[in-house]
């Protein structure tokens, strides 16, 4: 059974976020980071500020609309903040 994720990454570079979601984690780090994401390419160094696990990929997938949708910095450094 794999674990499927909800992330939020952080570039300082570009003072952005970037929220996705994947199979696994390290590796899609290192996609960021390495440039082979079109969208996260200019931005590196990403920093891995937020993640959440799901059971399927659906329901990771659901996470991360649910998170989009909300198109707010602020609700995002509010969820990143919420993390003890």
């Amino acid at each position: 059974m794999s674990d499927f994720c909800v992330y939020i990454v952080y570039s300082e570079t570009r003072d952005r976020y970037y929220v996705g979601s994947c199979d696994n984690l390290k590796n899609r780090l290192a996609d960021h980071n390495a440039g082979r994401s079109p969208y996260t390419k200019s931005g590196k160094p990403w920093l891995l500020k937020y993640s959440e696990v799901y059971d399927s990929r659906v329901k990771a997938r659901q996470r991360e609309a649910e998170i989009k949708k909300r198109k707010s910095r602020k609700s995002l450094e509010y969820l990143i903040s919420s993390v003890g």
